[in-house]
């Protein structure tokens, strides 16, 4: 019998050792686990917003998308800033493989600092700006030269297609979108828009395969109350004044003194919103609201007024102005000429200085100083543009001995040329002062911003309105701007010449601010128009140097307008003497209890016969403020003007070809020009008006 062999046991200190492994094999993994666990709770939750910002910059780009910035336009609808889609070059330099030759061609071909361009492309390898918004030859040029890592983006540029028209108003963009000057600067909110993005996910390869955008939303279209041919009127004429008088800087402003809306504003020097950085920095000033100056003279219509309102005196009155001299707190103030009688009416004719002085010391200084503020003097304005000026006007505790009398006239008191030509809308709109409007309408589609309708609040009553309305034009008829009178229209206003202050606080003998601000048509005002410039050189007088302008600007800006002529017996070949031919009439001068009406037909130069002669002739330097300038000016055998054929011709070109040949432009419609009356070919006398309609 044979016995199977028996398994052996394992003897108890063997298992024992077994089950140590397996308890240290267990107690391992669950510590492998629970780190693991840990791993993972600390990468999920603890980290795992750093951890997918990480990957994300890995492997997304967010690139935003420059809204649609709005248009600006005029009030007519035509634009004048607008934005339009241009490339921008930009790198992905981990793409790049030859990065030095890259960064020389690209320096080269785009103008670019070679070092700072290698300097961009080291510090990110994933996107870096080349060259932003890129003109459209050299955004050809780099596409031909196809190098790898260099793309192409779309973003919108501001685009200005009047040029230099309306340059400080219009203000001008950054690179970045943001308005930095002007309107759009104070708009910036309103036609910027809000920008879109574009979410790009790229694979281990540099591959896109997935992106998300949102295109924002664009911004809004304004429509200014600015128009474009009259702005253009308004630099022309400013622009030739200046270079005709080297005149440091100048500015003129047109405003409807019915409504407060500025349908012109210009400045001189200008620069090109396109190009700005190349502007000189006394071109960026918006000098319409940024500049302040002394008015001189023109102030006297704030004097005047007072007066006048408080019942202290009447434009008959006769005020002895003591042979053009005097004494204030041990201080003699002269006139620019020796004066004796004069009325209050020959007073703002004449431009007396002593005369004011004296209706100024009845005023007092309270009284004075409240009616300059009731005029708008001493604070904003309130119109939409930036930077405006509150201008210079103490209170009357800080007045000298001579502060009265040196505002009466003009002097120690600061204004901006808004300020001053919204003062005399508020005579020419019979003593209502309306807040002053660039901005006439705000949208984006159908959709409208609700602005505030024109407001105004009185100044002066009516009646002193049209009191100081019939002096003023005198000033234009017989007094300091005679060279201001109308072919076809009257007008009224004040001339203004004011001593500078130079470098040592006092007042310049050399250098003066030469003003002159009126409206037009006197008897029903359309327009009211500032013109100042500033240091002429060869003249200083206001009635000298601006009214001319004046005269220009009113005359095409009437025209243009289709406003009716309410004086069409004045011709242009006639400069006559009112003051003359009143004398020669009567021989005493005429005065008016009662108020009456404002009808021009009684104008002494509404009476002058037309003549068959033609021309316009020139007033000599010498003659102006001299009230004993002959009848008239009468030329002979002037030679007759060839009307051009027009057809085809832009406004502009039609406007320029029309003041070169001496020619007055009655224009309607825009685009360019399909009919004309004369036809070409046609001679006419020089100052002969020539109709041009014009369509798209």
């Amino acid at each position: 019998m044979v016995l199977a062999p028996s398994k052996p046991r394992l003897s108890r200190s063997h298992a024992d050792r077994l089950m140590a492994r397996s308890l240290f094999l267990g107690g391992f993994l669950a510590l492998w686990m629970l780190a693991l666990a840990a791993r993972l709770y600390q990468l999920q939750i603890i980290q795992y917003v750093d951890l997918l910002a990480r990957a994300q910059r890995q492997q997304q780009r967010t690139v935003e998308i420059a809204p649609q910035r709005g248009a600006l336009y005029d009030r007519q609808m035509r634009p004048l800033a607008m934005s339009r889609a241009v490339d921008s070059v930009v790198a992905v330099p981990a793409e790049i493989r030859d990065r030095d030759q890259t960064v020389q061609r690209l320096a080269s071909l785009l103008a670019l600092d070679a070092d700072e361009l290698r300097a961009r492309f080291q510090s990110s390898r994933m996107f870096c700006w080349v060259k932003r918004k890129v003109s459209d030859d050299e955004s050809r040029r780099v596409r031909e030269l196809n190098l790898p890592g260099i793309y192409f983006q779309k973003e919108m540029k501001r685009f200005y297609p009047k040029g230099e028209l309306a340059a400080q108003v219009l203000g001008y963009v950054g690179l970045d979108g943001n308005g930095l000057a002007g309107l759009e600067y104070s708009l910036d909110d309103q036609v910027k828009g809000r920008p879109g993005h574009v979410l790009v996910d790229w694979d281990a390869h540099r591959h896109t395969f997935r992106s998300t955008d949102w295109q924002g939303q664009a911004g809004k279209d304004v429509v200014l109350t600015l128009d474009e041919n009259i702005q253009y009127i308004a630099e022309r004429a400013l622009a030739e004044a200046i270079q005709k008088w080297s005149a440091l800087a100048g500015t003129v402003i047109v405003q409807n003194p019915n409504t407060g809306e500025i349908l012109a504003a210009a400045s001189q020097p200008s620069f090109n919103p396109n190009d700005y950085r190349q502007g000189a920095p006394n071109a960026l000033l918006d000098r319409p609201v940024g500049w302040v100056f002394e008015p001189g003279s023109t102030f006297k219509l704030v004097t005047v007024s007072a007066a006048l309102e408080e019942g202290i005196t009447r434009p008959e009155e006769t005020i002895n102005c003591q042979n053009g001299s005097i004494v204030l707190a041990g201080h003699t103030i002269h006139d620019h000429k020796p004066f004796g009688d004069l009325s209050v009416e020959q007073v703002i004719a004449k431009s007396s200085d002593v005369g004011a002085i004296k209706l100024g010391l009845r005023l007092g200084e309270e009284r004075l100083y409240r009616y300059a503020r009731a005029f708008g003097f001493g604070a904003p304005t309130g119109v939409e543009l930036p930077g405006e000026e509150r201008g210079l006007l103490k209170p009357p505790s800080r007045w000298s001995g001579i502060s009265v009398g040196e505002i009466s006239m003009g002097q120690e008191i600061g204004v901006t040329p808004l300020q001053l030509v919204t003062a005399y809308s508020s005579i020419a709109s019979g003593g209502v002062l309306f807040q002053p409007r660039i901005v006439r309408d705000i949208f984006r589609g159908a959709s409208h911003d609700a602005l505030p309708a024109a407001s105004g609040r009185r100044v002066v009553s009516e009646k002193t309105a049209l009191l100081m309305r019939r002096m003023l034009m005198q000033v234009v008829e017989s007094g300091t701007g005679r060279a201001a009178r109308l072919s076809g229209y009257s007008a009224a206003g004040k001339t203004g010449t004011a001593e500078k202050i130079d470098e040592t606080g006092a007042y310049s003998k050399s250098h003066f601010i030469a003003s002159f601000v009126g409206f037009a048509p006197a008897t029903r005002p359309a327009v009211t128009i500032l013109v100042t410039l500033d240091s002429p050189v060869g003249a200083i007088y206001g009635g000298e140097v601006a009214a001319p302008v004046f005269k220009v600007i009113a005359e095409q800006a009437l025209s243009y307008l289709n406003i009716p002529q309410d004086n069409p017996a004045a011709r242009p070949e006639l400069l006559a003497s009112a003051a003359g031919q009143r004398a020669r009439a009567k021989p005493e001068t005429r005065r008016e209890d009662s108020l009456g009406d404002l009808d021009i037909s009684e104008s002494p130069v509404a009476r002058l016969r037309p003549t068959s002669f033609s021309t316009k002739a020139a007033m000599r330097p010498e003659d102006v403020g001299n009230e004993d300038l002959p009848k008239a000016v009468l030329v002979d055998n002037a030679p007759l003007v060839t009307v051009p054929n027009f057809k085809g011709m832009s406004v502009r070109r039609v406007a320029n070809e029309c003041q070169r040949l001496g020619l007055e432009l009655n224009l309607r419609g825009s685009g360019l020009a399909v009919e004309q009356d004369p036809a070409p070919g046609v001679s006419i006398p020089p100052g002969a008006r020539v109709a041009v309609r014009f369509a798209r």
